[in-house]
């Protein structure tokens, strides 16, 4: 594993096969398609960032990169993608062999341009949205957590406030000395003319009578967009006050309904507002939401309480009766705020679902954070906002206005990406027929991403069998090139240009290459990430069939074995965990929506759809780790065997963190035993696994929830629906202090059995 973790952190990218399979029909045989998961903007220590502007390839625009063949003395340079010959311009008169420009030097396979020579003048800006339909208690915590997050803007950061219940509240915060709203009925479509209409922009400049209006620089004056967006340091006053004054939606609700909450009506307002005042600039919607939507196109329910909010099966059967419509309405603004160039963020917190399943397109595509937590004065909440505007060693870096563009050899196309972005519907001869995900295209607009985004690129390799093999290839190297233009956390604009070079094999004699530069891990995330894009497009479709087939197809492929002897199966180390990742896969809550409702569902598959490989693995199959007196913290297996009585054990499943003490371990705390002198090394046993938790919820985002519970307790659950049922209330009995769960679940003994059953057939 260590030499692919190598290349990613010189370049921010894995892939599933480090060498390719080279046709279409090896590519098709080898199940797990080929396929990039890349980190735009992963911060690289060692990166240069070059001062000036990148040069680019006249034919097909690909970046100066150190795969080009270069001819020092006709100052000629090849293009490694499309092979023109490329003139160098006077200024790269000096180069030699022995003086490189750093985009030649072969270990700078990544760079940034910044090339940008004035100051940014756009500050960023945010615009919080707030929910007031909830309980007095709840409210208390949003304002409470919104005051903080205040402190912590940037000075220079524009903002603005949207509050929401039956009706939508603009507040005018630039007239401190007396509070001022403009009121929208909640069950009213606003567009953009009548929305600037009503609040009176044209009141002092007249409204131009053509063009599109976008700004000061379009009809809008200065003023009157200072209204509503202010520089944080001058409204901070103007907006706690409003915060403190806030007040529960007025509107009573009768006892047989839910609230009118218009949560579609304000944030399309929210976006027309940026669209007419801001467009194109580093633009947030921050949206704090805390009970489900009745009002409005985005409805997710009616008023009535006697109708349930839909769930997973109301989804199957299609007796979900305002899914659709929400989800057209919410299309509909991400389309507005990819064009505008602007994010939305969503902060759920209620125990009830507010409509992530519906939202989700419009966070999704323009690279919006989540978080999903059940109150506002939850940790998972609370540090969570303190973290998005965290300055230090573990800021999110957030930056603005992304554009990804990428390039590769002719024998290979791009069928999409599947992760936080819109596609700019740029067809071109890279774009395959075959669309997964956001595709059709070559170019794909990020409005946010930070220092952790990560997109999966689909590939296909589209180069036909060799017929005649005594002819050797001319080069048996594919190429790609990602390209990367966004506004830095600084407000430059940069470029990073990332290029990548892998063998690709065909024929008969290529299995071993396969398997040598097989990356289980990467190849897991992407089965993952392709899985549930399949639940959520494809009707009747059986995720479990689908992963079973695929590994059974993978293992009878690359495994070692006589046929229908299964006791001669085996595999490679490079494939050895991979059934292991498939069978907790076909167990997670990405596949399993089973006691999860659809807005959790949404939530898992989102951050999926954004992280890097490393915290995907942990989300399929989560790390535990043991704590006891005889030895250090060490490894466990992810296994109900692993449970005893005097064992902690720290379970890093993403979204939770679960500390679990054994039986005996639980009766010394309950006695005290740690607050005695004497039992030291007790309460350093106890210690710990909370440091080593403390440290996992510091560096992640969204921040995880922490659960600490004994055995046989309530709490437990989240521990055990975990475990690899090996011992079950239907086998033998368990160890003296250990566990059973209670599952007719296969154990993943009896899974790999049948699977080399089936792989020898």
């Amino acid at each position: 594993m260590s030499e692919f973790l190598d290349l990613e952190s010189q370049d921010g990218v894995r892939m599933p096969w480090n060498v390719i399979p080279g046709t279409k029909q090896e590519s098709t045989n080898s199940v797990v398609p080929v396929s990039a998961i890349y980190t735009p903007i992963k911060p690289f220590p060692s990166m240069p960032v070059l001062p000036y502007a990148p040069l680019r390839c006249r034919t097909c625009r690909s970046v100066l990169n150190p795969f080009s063949t270069v001819d020092y003395a006709a100052k000629i340079w090849i293009c490694p993608f499309c092979f023109t010959r490329n003139h160098f311009p006077p200024h790269y008169a000096s180069i030699s062999d022995e003086n490189l420009p750093a985009e030649l030097f072969p270990q700078y396979t990544t760079i940034e341009y910044d090339s940008s020579l004035e100051k940014p003048t756009t500050p960023p800006v945010f615009i919080f949205v707030v929910d007031t339909c909830m309980i007095e208690e709840e409210l208390s915590f949003l304002k409470s957590a919104l005051s903080q997050a205040l402190g912590l803007l940037p000075d220079h950061s524009l903002v603005g406030l949207i509050t929401f219940g039956t009706f939508v509240h603009v507040h005018e915060l630039g007239f401190s000395s007396v509070p001022k709203t403009y009121i929208f009925k909640g069950s009213k479509e606003v567009n953009k003319d009548q929305l600037l209409e009503q609040m009176s922009f044209f009141l002092k400049k007249p409204r131009p009578t053509t063009g599109v209006i976008a700004g000061p620089r379009d009809g809008l004056s200065t003023e009157s967009i200072a209204r509503f967006l202010l520089p944080a340091s001058d409204c901070e006053f103007a907006l706690n006050s409003v915060l403190e004054e806030l007040q529960k939606d007025p509107w009573p609700v009768p006892a047989d309904q839910r609230a009118a909450r218009c949560t579609s009506t304000a944030l399309s307002v929210a976006g027309s507002l940026l669209g007419a005042c801001v467009p194109g600039s580093g633009a947030r919607i921050m949206a704090f939401i805390g009970g489900p939507s009745t009002e409005g196109q985005g409805a997710i329910v009616s008023k009535n309480l006697s109708e349930p909010i839909r769930s997973h099966k109301d989804l199957d059967k299609d007796s979900a009766p305002h899914f659709h419509k929400a989800v057209k309405f919410y299309e509909g603004l991400s389309k507005q705020l990819v064009h505008q160039g602007h994010v939305l963020d969503l902060f759920a917190c209620a125990l009830d679902q507010v409509g992530i399943a519906e939202i989700k397109i419009a966070v999704e595509r323009t690279g919006g954070l989540v978080v999903l937590a059940e109150s506002f004065g939850h940790s998972v909440f609370k540090d969570s906002l303190k973290r998005v505007f965290q300055l230090g060693d573990y800021e999110l870096g957030l930056s603005s206005n992304g554009i990804f563009e990428i390039n590769c050899s002719k024998d290979v196309k791009v069928q999409g990406i599947i992760g936080p972005c819109a596609s700019l519907e740029k067809k071109g001869p890279l774009s395959s027929d075959t669309v997964v995900g956001q595709g059709s295209t070559s170019a794909w607009k990020m409005c946010g991403l930070d220092k952790a985004t990560s997109l999966c690129l689909i590939f296909e390799i589209v180069k036909k069998e060799i017929p005649d093999a005594t002819v050797q290839p001319t080069s048996n190297q594919f190429y790609f090139q990602f390209l990367t233009y966004y506004q830095h956390s600084s407000g430059q604009m940069r470029l990073r240009v990332t290029t990548l070079s892998r063998r690709w094999v065909a024929g008969p004699g290529s299995l071993q290459d396969l398997i040598a530069g097989f990356d289980q891990e990467a190849a897991a995330v992407v089965m993952a990430r392709l899985v549930s894009f399949k639940m959520e497009t494809e009707a009747e479709f059986d995720p479990i069939r689908w992963l079973d087939k695929s590994l059974i197809r993978m293992c009878a492929r690359f495994g070692d074995y006589q046929k229908d002897s299964p006791s001669s199966f085996s595999l490679s180390p490079r494939f050895s965990i991979f059934p292991q990742f498939m069978f907790h896969l076909r167990r997670s809550q990405f596949v399993q929506v089973f006691n999860n409702s659809p807005d959790e569902t949404a939530y898992f598959r989102m951050i999926l759809n954004r992280e890097n490989v490393a915290n995907s693995v942990v989300m399929i199959q989560p790390s535990l780790i043991s704590y006891s007196f005889h030895s250090g913290p060490e490894p466990a297996l992810l296994d109900v065997a692993a449970i005893a009585a005097d064992r902690i054990l720290l379970l890093d499943a993403y979204f939770t963190v679960v500390i679990f003490h054994g039986s005996t371990i639980a009766q010394w705390r309950k006695a005290g035993y740690q607050d005695l002198p004497e039992h030291q090394a007790f309460a350093q046993l106890l210690q710990a696994p909370r440091d080593d938790g403390d440290q996992i919820i510091k560096e992640r985002f969204p921040v995880p929830r922490l659960v600490i519970c004994d055995q046989h307790g309530s709490q437990a659950r989240f521990l055990l629906a975990k475990l690899n049922p090996s011992a079950t209330y239907n086998n033998e009995a368990p160890l003296p202090g250990g566990d059973v769960i209670f599952t007719d679940d296969v154990g993943f003994e009896v899974f790999l059995d049948h699977l080399q059953r089936l792989a020898v057939q």
